[in-house]
């Protein structure tokens, strides 16, 4: 298994909650990618720098995938050497989410 962070947002959390927990949900017209992120600490930082101002909280998810299938989707440096993220385009998002293993959780809050 592949383990995987998401920083989000409470509107983004609650449609993962409607879910049980274990899919995310669809991307927004102006959203191409789905992108979680290979470092905690990574998504630490965007749910307390960009989710808190944005929304006056931010979540940071923990969930894991199959490793043969999150393969296809080769990582992404998005800045630094710890900024790395998959990019997963909007519409596999659905065989994304049917490839998570066990729950989505959130493991830290930020206000």
């Amino acid at each position: 298994m592949t383990q995987l962070w998401r920083p989000t947002g409470p509107e983004e959390l609650e449609l993962v909650r409607a879910s049980g927990w274990r899919r995310w949900p669809a991307r927004l017209p102006d959203q191409p990618i789905f992108y979680p992120v290979l470092n905690e600490n990574y998504a630490i930082r965007i749910a307390r720098d960009w989710n808190v101002p944005a929304s006056g909280v931010g979540y940071v998810t923990r969930f894991e995938v199959d490793t043969g299938f999150a393969a296809r989707y080769p990582v992404q440096q998005a800045g630094g050497s710890t900024i790395l993220e998959l990019w997963v385009p909007a519409e596999e998002l659905e065989t994304f989410n049917d490839h998570i293993v066990g729950l989505i959780e959130v493991v830290h809050e930020f206000r």
